[in-house]
C-alpha cells in the first residue's frame, strides 16, 4: 500500500472533505488486496474475515466495488434517507492529525434511498453489505418510524443486514430515540416490518443497532433489554462522540460535530465490554478508535465478533485492513 502512503501528503494538503472524494477517486488504482481467510460466521452470515467498513465513507453505495479491493470481510454503506438531503454546510469535516481524530457534522448528506438501491443493484462485487438508515433531517419525530420503515423496505432486497442509525450526533433529535420507550417502538415498529419482508423475499436480514459512546450503564442496559425484547441480530458500538475529552486545546476541537478516532477508543470499547456482559448471545461490532491491528485485538478481546474502520482507514490507509485481519484470532 505504498500508494496510499506516498498519496497521502497531498490529500492532507487538500481541504478534508475534498480529500475524501479524491482518495475515493483514486480506490480503484489500489492493487487488490488478497487477505489470510478468517472466517467468521455471525448473524447467520459467512464473513471471509472479521474486519469491515464503517458506514460514512461511502454514503451513496457508488463505490462498493473499489472498496472492496482493500480487502475488507464487509461492508457497510449509508447512512441514507428516504428523500436526498444536502446535509449540514461545509466546512464539515475537520482533521486533528496531532490525535488521529476527525470531528464530522456532514447531517447524513445522501442522494436519497432510491439513488442508493440503483447503486446497489450496479455493484459486482457479492461479499457481505450493511445498508445504513437512518431519517430525514425535516421529518418530526412522531414520523421518525416512518422514514426508518420505508428506508427497510426498499433496502431488503439488496443488503445482507441493515443498520438502524440511531446514534449520529448531527441529526436534530435522533440521539433522543435511544431513550427506552422511543427505542421500543422504532424496533417494534421494524422488526414487525421484517416479518413481512421475510415472508415476501423468501429470507430474513438480520437487523442491527448502532448506538452512541455516550451512554452510562443504565442506558446501555436499556438499550441492551429493547434488543434481547425485539430480538436484533447485532449491535454496533460505536458511533461518534459529542464529547471532546483527549482534544481540548487542539485546532478545531470545538468544531460542532462527531468526534471519531484515537480519542474515543477507550469509551467506545467500554460500552462495547457493557454490551457483551449484558448480551452474551448477540452479534457485537467493534468500532471506535482502531488504528492498529492491536486495537483491534483489544475490541476482540472486549467482546466483538467483528470490527470496522472509517477514521483509522483516513490515517494509516489500506494496509491497516490486513493488519487487524492479522490480529483476529478465532473465538
Amino acid at each position: 500500500m505504498r500508494l496510499y502512503r506516498l498519496a497521502r501528503p497531498l490529500l492532507f494538503s487538500l481541504d478534508p472533505e475534498t480529500a475524501h472524494k479524491v482518495a475515493l477517486g483514486i480506490a480503484p488504482l489500489l492493487p487488490a488486496v488478497s487477505l489470510p481467510a478468517r472466517p467468521v460466521r455471525a448473524m447467520g452470515l459467512e464473513f471471509p474475515n472479521p474486519v469491515g467498513l464503517a458506514a460514512g465513507l461511502d454514503k451513496d453505495a457508488v463505490h462498493i466495488d473499489a472498496l472492496a479491493r482493500m480487502g475488507f470481510g464487509f461492508i457497510e454503506v449509508g447512512t441514507v434517507t428516504p428523500r436526498a438531503q444536502p446535509g449540514n454546510p461545509r466546512p464539515r469535516l475537520f482533521r486533528l492529525p496531532a490525535k488521529d481524530a476527525l470531528i464530522n457534522r456532514f447531517g447524513f448528506n445522501n442522494a436519497g434511498i432510491h439513488a442508493f438501491v440503483e447503486s446497489i443493484q450496479r455493484t459486482q462485487w457479492r461479499g457481505v453489505l450493511g445498508a445504513n438508515i437512518g431519517k430525514n433531517a425535516d421529518t418530526p419525530p412522531e414520523r421518525a418510524v416512518d422514514d426508518y420503515t420505508m428506508c427497510l423496505q426498499q433496502v431488503y432486497p439488496v443488503a445482507s443486514y441493515v443498520t438502524i442509525n440511531i446514534s449520529s450526533p448531527n441529526t436534530k433529535g435522533l440521539r433522543d430515540l435511544q431513550a427506552k420507550d422511543s427505542l421500543d417502538n422504532l424496533l417494534g415498529a421494524l422488526t414487525a416490518a421484517r416479518e413481512g419482508l421475510a415472508r415476501k423475499h423468501g429470507k430474513r436480514v438480520p437487523l442491527v443497532l448502532k448506538i452512541a459512546p455516550d451512554l452510562g450503564r443504565e442506558e446501555i442496559a436499556a438499550i441492551a433489554e429493547s434488543v434481547r425484547r425485539h430480538r436484533l441480530e447485532g449491535v454496533i458500538a460505536t458511533n461518534t462522540s459529542t464529547s471532546r475529552d483527549g482534544v481540548t486545546g487542539l485546532p478545531h476541537a470545538e468544531e460542532a460535530g462527531g468526534l471519531s478516532g484515537r480519542p474515543i477508543r477507550n469509551r467506545a470499547t467500554t460500552v462495547l465490554k457493557v454490551l457483551r456482559e449484558m448480551l452474551p448471545e448477540i452479534t457485537l461490532i467493534g468500532a471506535g478508535g482502531i488504528l492498529s491491528g492491536g486495537d483491534a485485538a483489544e475490541k476482540f478481546a472486549a467482546g466483538a465478533d467483528l470490527v470496522q474502520l472509517y477514521t483509522g482507514l483516513i490515517y494509516r490507509g489500506p494496509e491497516l485492513v490486513g493488519e487487524c485481519v492479522s490480529a483476529y484470532r478465532g473465538k
